[in-house]
């Protein structure tokens, strides 16, 4: 019996996919408990259209995620700091506060982006860090910490 996958089930299908499997366990398993449906032709074409909607959303994210690249590429982003005489932070700088800058200053809204920080700056100066924006697109960003007046 051919169905339609509502949800993953480990080791027989993934959601949206279109599998042969025995009627029994169809019948059984996968009908009571809401995993799959029967493999008609109408659902077959909306499976196949909601793909088609998926595709079209995913290019236009691509395309989004490699504009926001290109925006945010070699950016300056300033924050005043308290800091003591030899330059150390009192407290110290995270990916949170970071991204938080960053969406202050308007360079990003609501994307899923992150900050490759490997640890907390705690010195006055000048980083050069990447912002990874998902799926293989990344840019650079500069990070400034200046001592508060």
């Amino acid at each position: 019996m051919k169905v339609i996958f509502l949800k993953d089930v480990r080791g027989v299908g993934r959601r949206s996919e279109i599998k042969e499997v025995s009627s029994g366990y169809a019948r059984n398993f996968l009908f009571p408990n809401s995993l799959a449906i029967v493999a008609t032709e109408g659902e077959l074409k909306k499976v196949e259209e909601n793909r088609e909607a998926k595709d079209k959303s995913e290019a236009q994210l691509a395309v989004h995620r490699k504009e926001l690249a290109e925006k945010l590429k070699d950016q300056r982003i300033t924050f005043l700091v308290k800091a003591d005489d030899r330059g150390r932070i009192f407290g110290s700088v995270s990916k949170d506060t970071i991204l938080s800058g960053l969406r202050e200053a308007g360079f990003i809204t609501d994307e899923v982006v992150e900050v490759l920080l490997p640890h907390p700056l705690k010195d006055i100066g000048e980083y050069i860090l990447e912002v990874d924006l998902r799926r293989g697109v990344g840019a650079t960003i500069i990070v400034i910490l200046q001592r508060q007046p």
